[in-house]
This record gives C-alpha cells, structure tokens and sequence, in this order.
C-alpha cells in the first residue's frame, strides 16, 4: 500500500497528460535523484540514492485521470504531511 495516493482528474488528451507527467517525472529526476522509465501509461520511478533514497512510485494516466502513488522509506514517513502537499501542488499544475 502506498504511502501518498494522490488522484486528480484531467480534460487533456492522453498524449498530453502523459507529456505533462514525463516533464513531472524530470523535474523529479533532477530534484531528488530519481530514476524513472515509462510501463504502457505508467511511470516508474525510484531513488537508488540521495535524500529521497528508497522512494518508489508509480504516475499512472488514464484518459481522465493522473494518480500518483508513492511509498516513502521509513525515515521520509515523519515528512509525509510535506511531501503529499508538494505533489497535490505539481499535480494541480500539472492538471
């Protein structure tokens, strides 16, 4: 079970949703070291090091939908309330 499960529906066309959640993901990738890679019309991402070390997740869209879903190691869970609030703001701008 994921520790932040986020959904937000869109109006975008799936190309488009899914352009926008690719530039989501490289901006992670940049940000936190995450490593990421499409599967159909998920991404999936994990660190392998950095502060965000051991954070796993998918960002799944659908044609009406983006859903984020991210399980935090042990150690990040005391930040969750601040994490979940950063991807609801990137993912409202996303969407």
């Amino acid at each position: 079970m994921a520790t932040i499960d986020i959904s937000r529906s869109h109006t975008l066309s799936l190309d488009d949703a899914k352009k926008k959640a690719e530039d989501l993901a490289t901006g992670m990738a940049d940000r936190f070291g995450i490593t990421w890679s499409w599967d159909g019309n998920t991404i999936r991402f994990d660190a392998p090091s950095g502060a965000a070390k051991g954070t796993k997740g998918e960002v799944a869209v659908t044609a009406s939908l983006v859903r984020v879903a991210i399980d935090l190691p042990f150690l990040l869970r005391v930040m969750k309330g601040a994490i979940e609030g950063k991807v609801k703001e990137k993912l409202d701008a996303l969407v």
